[in-house]
């Protein structure tokens, strides 16, 4: 490695790309390209950085495969920051698996982590979990150090385990001091800025509460029986009765809950739940056979009993009942909680973080733009979505799989 590469290298290290640049942006082999590369996507030229490193994977040689998977290192990290989740995840783990066989094991944990972000991403909690849990960080420089504990403290909180996600953003704020670099301690900031913006929002008979992201962990553990508006199911301690592919049974749920201790008319349960405004006796009878399927369904978690205008809901033990709303509701809240991050998201990216098709996303996007609530920027295959950061609250419990109970 000569000295300009090398100096180049360590201006990278410490977040200098401009610096970097300087010293390889007039040449074109291939540990200048890769370089180049990595200092174009810590500017923000992803496109222009994934050719440079595409460039420079090619003009590796076949004896050369720590430095190839580098640079496969490098372009998956900016494919993430793109989100584009397109290719396969096979080529990394590969890239992976090469860069462990030859003792680097920095890299190594960083192409690990970002397989783990991708599936954070993705709302793959479950997957995230087991993927990070097989890490094994070793004597790592800061700046990776940082990297590993943010990841381990965002994993926390979008399971709502407050203190590991507390003690991770400790030791992440540690390592990132001592590395200097402006974007690491910038989003160490950030993370730690989610823990007190207000989270959702507490609905119940006696009014309106904003909390914080540890006010509603202790919320889910109290025992009370809370209907999530933002995952959308009833929780009661360890008991949990998904609702968000059955729309209408959520709407009657919340209905009754938010009326708790008191009833809720008919007239008003079948507008909750079929948009109806002025019902007729078949709205009557579907309301009947929809409130014995939700009185099945909670069975174990309360009983749902008629009274002379509607009906009521009852928990058992004895429970309160709360209802735990989104700070911003509406069909497109996930949707838009993926687009505050600032990064310019294609609709087939988001439609797999959703879990939904390309086609309803495409028609919410297109609803939003027309709102004024995001914009488009490129054209055809390049064609992504942005929207501006929300601010005053945390998006976290409206990102997809935001709260898994295991």
């Amino acid at each position: 490695m000569d000295s300009l590469i090398a100096a180049a290298a360590r201006a990278l290290a410490a977040g200098d790309a401009l610096g970097a640049l300087k010293r390889v942006a007039l040449r074109d082999d291939p540990p200048a390209l890769a370089l180049r590369g990595i200092a174009m996507a810590q500017l923000g030229e992803h496109p222009r950085a994934r050719e440079l490193l595409r460039r420079a994977a090619r003009g590796f040689g076949v004896h050369e495969e720590l430095a190839r998977a580098r640079c496969v290192v490098a372009e998956a990290e900016v494919a993430l920051a793109m989100r584009d989740f397109g290719g396969t995840p096979r080529s990394l783990a590969a890239a992976a698996a090469t860069l462990e066989a030859r003792a680097d094991h920095a890299n190594a944990l960083q192409a690990r982590l970002i397989a783990v972000r991708r599936l954070l991403l993705l709302g793959r909690l479950d997957e995230a979990t087991t993927a990070l849990a097989q890490l094994e960080p070793r004597d790592l420089p800061p700046s990776f150090a940082a990297l590993a504990e943010l990841t381990t403290a965002e994993l926390a909180l979008r399971s709502l385990h407050i203190g590991p996600a507390q003690a991770a953003l400790a030791r992440a704020q540690r390592a990132a001091e001592r590395a200097s670099v402006p974007a690491l301690l910038a989003e160490v900031a950030e993370l730690q800025a989610a823990l007190d913006r207000p989270a959702a929002r507490r609905l119940s008979a006696e009014g309106e509460q904003v909390l914080r992201l540890v006010e509603v962990a202790a919320l889910l553990d109290s025992g009370a029986l809370v209907v999530d508006a933002c995952r959308r199911g009833l929780r009661a301690g360890a008991t949990w009765q998904p609702l968000a592919r059955r729309p209408v049974l959520f709407a009657l749920a919340r209905a009754l809950a938010e009326a708790w201790p008191g009833d809720v008319d008919r007239p008003a349960l079948i507008a909750r739940a079929f948009g109806v405004r002025r019902p007729n006796e078949t709205h009557r009878a579907r309301l009947r056979v929809e409130i014995g399927r939700l009185r099945a369904l909670v069975a174990t978690l309360a009983q749902i009993e008629a009274t002379t205008g509607g009906f009521v809901i009852k928990p058992h033990d004895a429970r309160s009942i709360v209802v735990l709303a989104p700070p911003i509701e509406g069909d497109q809240a996930s949707l838009v909680a993926l687009l505050a991050d600032g990064a310019a998201w294609s609709t087939s990216a988001l439609a797999l973080a959703l879990g939904a098709s390309q086609r309803t996303v495409q028609r919410a996007l297109a609803e939003l733009e027309t709102a004024g609530r995001v914009r488009v920027i490129g054209q055809a295959r390049a064609r992504r979505w942005l929207s501006p950061p929300l601010t005053g609250f945390t998006t976290i419990l409206l990102l997809p799989a935001a709260l898994p109970f295991a």
